[in-house]
């Protein structure tokens, strides 16, 4: 049962979350130790937080997930893991994580708060309705990356970075519907998830195109003209690496159809993974050694 339970809590997804990290790194606080540790609790209780949701969210979505080639196999739809427990260990997880981010900043305890209110909203409602529901998903992007900010003292910390953060986002969430639409395409998509019954092929590619094009604009403004980057304009030489990620990742929706899941691309394809690490070292010795 606790093999099911933590398959059900989709530990796989915990990846989003990094994104807590983003204040820690970019306001050059890597190195403190108490700022470290802090943003690393408020990561962890952001995976508890976001396991809850998942939980729920199989829970309400149960019926449909039975007629899906690939959800039916989850834990909750499949039978394996009983309602209520289930149920009892979200209950668990959302008092665990919200008291802890109450214990660790009043902030964080608010932000916490709204994304799981946000995420309910969602997985009741917001997910039905065309746009929105992929806005909904870069919103929570967004509230990552706030709860990074919430829990130590920034003072360099961009708002760009909430800019880029957002379209990239936008971004692997239209992916992320293209990549469903293109599996289902010859099975109703609707009646897997209604929200598809809003969105074409044509249509997620022209939303894609312009998200893309948007994120490697706004990122290439940070890169030179936020006020925390280095004087020498050094961060620009991080342009091709997102570049690249950028053409990846389309590389594979469209001609591999892959995508559906956005944290399964970053856990397993190589391409991806060698850009986000030059990326990320990039960044590193730009921002610490420069």
């Amino acid at each position: 049962m606790l093999k099911y339970i933590l398959k059900a809590m989709r530990p796989k997804q915990w990846v989003k979350n990094v994104f807590v990290f983003a204040a820690l790194v970019f306001d050059r606080k890597l190195l403190d130790l108490d700022a470290f540790l802090i943003t690393l609790g408020a990561f962890f209780l952001f995976c508890l937080l976001a396991s809850s949701v998942y939980l729920i969210n199989d829970i309400l979505d149960r019926e449909s997930d039975l007629n899906h080639p690939v959800k039916k196999n989850r834990p909750i739809a499949s039978g394996k893991l009983p309602i209520p427990i289930a149920l009892s260990v979200a209950i668990v997880l959302v008092l665990v994580s919200l008291v802890g981010a109450f214990i660790l900043s009043k902030d964080f305890f608010a932000i916490s708060a709204a994304y799981f209110v946000l995420n309910l909203f969602y997985t009741k409602w917001l997910k039905h309705y065309p746009i929105i529901d992929v806005m909904v998903i870069a919103a929570c992007f967004m509230l990552r990356v706030a709860a990074g900010v919430s829990v130590i003292q920034v003072q360099q910390f961009s708002p760009w970075l909430y800019v880029v953060t957002t379209l990239l986002a936008l971004y692997l969430g239209f992916g992320k519907r293209r990549a469903e639409l293109s599996v289902l395409v010859n099975d109703n998509p609707q009646s897997h998830r209604k929200v598809l019954s809003g969105y074409s092929i044509d249509l997620i590619d022209q939303y894609i195109t312009v998200v893309s094009a948007s994120t490697v604009i706004a990122y290439s403004l940070y890169t030179f003209s936020a006020e925390n980057v280095p004087d020498n304009h050094a961060m620009m030489l991080t342009i091709p690496f997102v570049l690249y990620g950028i053409f990846r990742y389309l590389h594979l929706i469209k001609m591999r159809d892959q995508g559906g899941e956005p944290e399964e691309i970053l856990l397993k394809d190589r391409p991806i993974q060698v850009t986000v690490v030059l990326w990320a070292t990039s960044v590193i010795v730009i921002f610490y050694l420069f």
